[in-house]
Protein backbone atom coordinates (compact mmCIF):
# COMPACT_ATOMS: atom_id res chain seq x y z
CA UNK A 1 0.00 0.00 0.00
CA UNK A 2 1.44 3.80 -0.36
CA UNK A 3 2.85 5.77 1.69
CA UNK A 4 -0.22 7.60 3.27
CA UNK A 5 -3.00 5.85 1.41
CA UNK A 6 -4.73 4.44 4.70
CA UNK A 7 -3.30 6.71 7.22
CA UNK A 8 -4.58 9.97 5.39
CA UNK A 9 -8.07 9.38 7.55
CA UNK A 10 -6.50 9.52 10.94
CA UNK A 11 -3.30 11.61 10.28
CA UNK A 12 -4.74 14.73 11.52
CA UNK A 13 -5.79 12.82 15.13
CA UNK A 14 -2.80 10.89 15.71
CA UNK A 15 -0.55 14.43 14.64
CA UNK A 16 -2.64 16.42 16.78
CA UNK A 17 0.79 17.86 18.31
CA UNK A 18 1.97 19.03 15.26
CA UNK A 19 2.41 23.07 16.11
CA UNK A 20 1.89 24.75 12.96
CA UNK A 21 1.54 28.10 14.35
CA UNK A 22 4.91 28.06 15.52
CA UNK A 23 6.04 27.24 11.84
CA UNK A 24 3.85 30.01 10.48
CA UNK A 25 5.51 32.36 12.77
CA UNK A 26 8.73 31.44 11.81
CA UNK A 27 8.03 31.96 8.06
CA UNK A 28 6.60 35.45 8.74
CA UNK A 29 9.93 36.55 10.54
CA UNK A 30 11.97 35.38 7.97
CA UNK A 31 9.79 37.24 5.87
CA UNK A 32 9.63 40.49 7.88
CA UNK A 33 13.87 40.56 8.03
CA UNK A 34 13.88 40.85 4.19
CA UNK A 35 10.73 43.37 4.40
CA UNK A 36 8.70 41.27 2.50
CA UNK A 37 5.32 40.82 2.22
CA UNK A 38 4.41 37.01 0.64
CA UNK A 39 0.95 37.32 -0.84
CA UNK A 40 0.26 33.92 -3.29
CA UNK A 41 2.31 31.24 -1.00
CA UNK A 42 2.32 27.45 -2.10
CA UNK A 43 2.10 24.67 0.56
CA UNK A 44 4.44 22.09 -1.47
CA UNK A 45 3.61 18.41 -0.10
CA UNK A 46 0.48 19.63 1.55
CA UNK A 47 -1.13 16.84 3.09
CA UNK A 48 -4.02 17.06 4.72
CA UNK A 49 -3.83 20.79 4.48
CA UNK A 50 -3.70 22.19 8.26
CA UNK A 51 -1.04 24.50 7.56
CA UNK A 52 -2.51 25.74 3.47
CA UNK A 53 -5.82 26.46 5.82
CA UNK A 54 -3.63 28.53 8.79
CA UNK A 55 -2.09 30.81 5.73
CA UNK A 56 -5.58 31.43 4.44
CA UNK A 57 -7.23 32.37 7.86
CA UNK A 58 -4.23 34.53 8.17
CA UNK A 59 -5.06 36.61 5.02
CA UNK A 60 -2.70 34.67 2.30
CA UNK A 61 -3.51 33.12 -1.58
CA UNK A 62 -2.84 29.42 -1.02
CA UNK A 63 -2.17 26.68 -4.00
CA UNK A 64 -1.84 23.20 -2.11
CA UNK A 65 -0.06 20.21 -3.73
CA UNK A 66 0.17 16.87 -2.80
CA UNK A 67 0.98 13.60 -4.53
CA UNK A 68 -1.42 11.79 -2.48
CA UNK A 69 -5.24 12.34 -3.58
CA UNK A 70 -6.08 10.42 -0.15
CA UNK A 71 -4.37 13.53 1.97
CA UNK A 72 -6.27 15.97 -0.32
CA UNK A 73 -9.63 14.34 -0.32
CA UNK A 74 -8.97 15.36 3.67
CA UNK A 75 -7.90 18.78 2.81
CA UNK A 76 -10.89 19.28 0.65
CA UNK A 77 -13.12 18.30 2.75
CA UNK A 78 -11.30 20.85 5.66
CA UNK A 79 -11.29 23.59 3.53
CA UNK A 80 -15.19 23.70 3.08
CA UNK A 81 -14.95 25.26 6.57
CA UNK A 82 -13.36 28.49 5.60
CA UNK A 83 -15.13 31.35 3.25
CA UNK A 84 -15.21 30.30 0.14
CA UNK A 85 -13.30 33.64 -1.37
CA UNK A 86 -10.12 32.27 1.13
CA UNK A 87 -10.10 28.41 0.44
CA UNK A 88 -7.12 27.03 -0.66
CA UNK A 89 -6.72 25.84 -4.09
CA UNK A 90 -5.46 22.13 -3.92
CA UNK A 91 -3.30 20.15 -7.36
CA UNK A 92 -2.07 16.57 -7.17
CA UNK A 93 1.26 16.91 -8.47
CA UNK A 94 4.31 15.35 -7.74
CA UNK A 95 7.24 17.62 -6.62
CA UNK A 96 9.59 16.82 -9.27
CA UNK A 97 6.78 17.62 -11.90
CA UNK A 98 5.78 20.97 -10.24
CA UNK A 99 4.01 22.97 -12.63
CA UNK A 100 1.60 25.74 -10.86
CA UNK A 101 -1.17 28.20 -13.13
CA UNK A 102 0.75 31.36 -12.18
CA UNK A 103 4.13 32.51 -10.30
CA UNK A 104 4.03 32.16 -6.17
CA UNK A 105 6.17 34.29 -3.89
CA UNK A 106 6.64 31.80 -1.65
CA UNK A 107 7.11 28.24 -1.27
CA UNK A 108 6.65 26.03 1.93
CA UNK A 109 7.49 22.67 1.82
CA UNK A 110 7.73 21.20 6.07
CA UNK A 111 7.71 18.30 8.33
CA UNK A 112 10.64 16.15 5.93
CA UNK A 113 8.14 16.15 3.51
CA UNK A 114 11.45 16.85 1.22
CA UNK A 115 13.15 13.93 2.62
CA UNK A 116 10.08 11.25 1.06
CA UNK A 117 12.35 12.56 -2.21
CA UNK A 118 14.36 9.05 -2.50
CA UNK A 119 16.10 9.48 -5.57
CA UNK A 120 18.46 12.39 -5.07
CA UNK A 121 17.86 13.13 -8.76
CA UNK A 122 14.12 13.79 -8.19
CA UNK A 123 15.71 15.96 -5.42
CA UNK A 124 17.24 18.55 -7.81
CA UNK A 125 14.54 18.47 -10.32
CA UNK A 126 12.31 19.79 -7.64
CA UNK A 127 14.49 22.45 -6.83
CA UNK A 128 14.73 23.60 -10.13
CA UNK A 129 11.08 23.51 -10.54
CA UNK A 130 10.36 25.38 -7.37
CA UNK A 131 12.56 27.86 -8.42
CA UNK A 132 11.20 28.82 -11.87
CA UNK A 133 7.61 28.38 -9.78
CA UNK A 134 8.83 31.64 -7.63
CA UNK A 135 8.60 35.60 -8.76
CA UNK A 136 12.01 36.74 -8.65
CA UNK A 137 12.43 37.48 -4.68
CA UNK A 138 10.64 34.66 -3.44
CA UNK A 139 11.89 32.64 -0.98
CA UNK A 140 11.49 28.49 -1.02
CA UNK A 141 11.33 27.41 2.91
CA UNK A 142 11.51 23.63 3.98
CA UNK A 143 12.78 21.21 6.36
CA UNK A 144 14.59 17.92 6.41
CA UNK A 145 15.24 14.98 8.75
CA UNK A 146 19.04 15.22 9.01
CA UNK A 147 21.25 12.29 8.35
CA UNK A 148 21.95 11.92 12.45
CA UNK A 149 18.50 11.74 12.96
CA UNK A 150 17.44 8.85 10.30
CA UNK A 151 20.45 6.80 11.44
CA UNK A 152 19.55 6.76 15.18
CA UNK A 153 15.48 5.92 14.15
CA UNK A 154 17.41 2.64 13.87
CA UNK A 155 15.35 -0.45 15.35
CA UNK A 156 13.18 2.10 17.74
CA UNK A 157 9.52 1.60 17.58
CA UNK A 158 6.80 4.31 17.91
CA UNK A 159 3.12 3.98 19.17
CA UNK A 160 0.54 6.70 18.16
CA UNK A 161 -3.11 6.12 19.69
CA UNK A 162 -6.42 7.36 20.02
CA UNK A 163 -10.10 5.97 20.61
CA UNK A 164 -10.45 5.15 17.27
CA UNK A 165 -7.20 4.09 15.98
CA UNK A 166 -3.97 2.57 16.68
CA UNK A 167 -0.60 3.26 14.83
CA UNK A 168 2.85 1.06 15.40
CA UNK A 169 5.74 2.90 13.49
CA UNK A 170 8.91 0.35 13.55
CA UNK A 171 12.26 2.60 12.10
CA UNK A 172 15.20 0.41 10.20
CA UNK A 173 17.84 2.63 8.64
CA UNK A 174 19.73 0.81 5.36
CA UNK A 175 23.10 2.05 4.72
CA UNK A 176 23.42 1.06 1.07
CA UNK A 177 20.55 3.12 0.28
CA UNK A 178 21.06 5.64 2.57
CA UNK A 179 17.43 5.03 3.24
CA UNK A 180 14.94 5.25 6.77
CA UNK A 181 12.30 2.80 6.42
CA UNK A 182 8.99 3.11 8.28
CA UNK A 183 6.98 0.13 8.83
CA UNK A 184 3.21 1.81 9.56
CA UNK A 185 0.69 -1.06 11.32
CA UNK A 186 -2.46 0.96 11.66
CA UNK A 187 -5.40 -0.30 13.54
CA UNK A 188 -8.90 1.44 12.86
CA UNK A 189 -12.30 0.97 14.80
CA UNK A 190 -15.03 -0.55 12.95
CA UNK A 191 -17.91 -0.80 14.73
CA UNK A 192 -17.34 -3.78 17.60
CA UNK A 193 -13.88 -4.87 15.07
CA UNK A 194 -10.49 -3.36 13.97
CA UNK A 195 -9.44 -3.06 10.35
CA UNK A 196 -5.39 -3.27 9.95
CA UNK A 197 -3.71 -2.25 7.13
CA UNK A 198 -0.08 -1.34 6.48
CA UNK A 199 2.28 1.69 5.05
CA UNK A 200 5.27 2.10 4.34
CA UNK A 201 7.02 4.49 3.81
CA UNK A 202 10.90 6.03 2.96
CA UNK A 203 13.06 9.07 4.12
CA UNK A 204 16.30 9.48 2.23
CA UNK A 205 19.39 11.10 4.48
CA UNK A 206 20.15 14.00 2.54
CA UNK A 207 23.52 15.83 3.36
CA UNK A 208 22.77 19.75 4.06
CA UNK A 209 25.77 20.42 2.25
CA UNK A 210 24.50 18.69 -0.88
CA UNK A 211 21.50 19.92 -0.59
CA UNK A 212 22.90 23.63 -0.41
CA UNK A 213 25.13 22.73 -3.78
CA UNK A 214 21.84 21.63 -5.38
CA UNK A 215 19.76 24.94 -4.59
CA UNK A 216 22.87 27.29 -5.77
CA UNK A 217 23.15 25.24 -9.00
CA UNK A 218 19.06 25.40 -9.41
CA UNK A 219 19.56 29.07 -9.68
CA UNK A 220 18.86 30.12 -5.82
CA UNK A 221 20.74 33.30 -5.12
CA UNK A 222 21.34 33.12 -1.18
CA UNK A 223 20.89 29.58 0.80
CA UNK A 224 20.46 29.71 4.85
CA UNK A 225 20.15 27.31 7.27
CA UNK A 226 18.10 27.03 10.58
CA UNK A 227 17.90 25.48 13.16
CA UNK A 228 14.44 23.93 14.21
CA UNK A 229 12.43 26.92 13.72
CA UNK A 230 15.05 29.09 15.17
CA UNK A 231 16.53 32.17 13.80
CA UNK A 232 19.75 30.86 14.70
CA UNK A 233 22.51 28.02 12.88
CA UNK A 234 21.85 24.89 13.22
CA UNK A 235 23.71 23.02 16.26
CA UNK A 236 25.57 20.18 15.97
CA UNK A 237 23.28 17.09 16.30
CA UNK A 238 20.36 19.04 15.18
CA UNK A 239 17.48 16.66 14.25
CA UNK A 240 15.57 19.14 12.05
CA UNK A 241 17.02 22.26 10.10
CA UNK A 242 15.02 24.54 7.72
CA UNK A 243 16.55 25.77 4.64
CA UNK A 244 15.55 29.08 3.35
CA UNK A 245 16.54 29.91 -0.77
CA UNK A 246 15.92 33.12 -1.98
CA UNK A 247 15.63 33.70 -5.55
CA UNK A 248 17.00 36.87 -6.90
CA UNK A 249 14.87 39.95 -7.16
CA UNK A 250 15.78 41.50 -10.12
CA UNK A 251 13.39 44.65 -9.90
Amino acid sequence: MSAYESLAACYDELTYDIRYEKTLTFFERLCAREHVQPHLVLDLACGTGSLSMLLAEHGYRVIGADLSEEMLAEAEQKARDLPEDIRPFFICQPMQRLRLPEPVDAVLCLLDSLNYLTEPEDCRQTFTRVYRALKDGGVFLFDINTPQKLRALDGQVFLDENEESYCVWRAEFDEAENCCYYGIDLFRKRGALWERSFEQHCEYAYDPLILRQWLLEAGFARVECYGDRRMEAPNDGEQRIYFAAWKENRK
